[in-house]
């Protein structure tokens, strides 16, 4: 009895695990010519499913990535190439649609600004810091009296 519930947890497990791996790109969808399919795949799997958001049109049920799918093969039988694809959909969508979004000024500036604020508040810790110890009090002779006076009390 204990054996076959291993076992029957065992291939529940296996099934969880590769249930991601499925794909959602439905027998209809697909191109006769493997060759344009297979650069389909490749650009769906670098398309955001905009409804799902972190998967790939590839691999969503949604409405929408059966949609895109459905475009990306179209702009392909068209004769588009993969970057006009590509360009097409970012038109449309915007860049958040690309899993791996293009390197631009704003992307690094948006990666970058965390570490300019790490670096800015450095310096003015270590700024502040080194005011601090060059900035020594000089007490006048009567406070000096005053103070040793205060001190031998104890």
């Amino acid at each position: 009895m204990k054996a076959k519930f291993s076992l029957a947890s065992l291939v529940l497990l296996l099934a969880l695990v590769f249930a991601g791996a499925a794909q959602a790109v439905k027998p209809d969808e697909v191109l006769p010519d493997p060759a344009l399919e297979a650069r389909a795949r490749a650009l769906s799997e670098g398309l955001r499913c905009m409804v799902c958001q972190n998967q790939s049109i590839d691999e969503s049920d949604a409405d929408l990535a059966r949609d895109l799918r459905i475009l990306v093969r179209q702009r392909l039988v068209a004769g588009d190439t993969d970057q006009q694809v590509m360009d097409y959909i970012v038109s449309r969508y915007g860049e958040f649609v690309l899993l791996k979004p293009r390197f631009s000024l704003r992307n690094a500036l948006l990666w970058g600004t965390p570490v300019l604020l790490l670096l800015a508040g450095g310096i003015f810790i270590v700024l502040s810091a080194r005011s601090r110890r060059s900035a020594s009090v000089v007490l006048s002779a009567e406070e000096q009296a005053a103070l040793d006076k205060m001190l031998s009390r104890d």
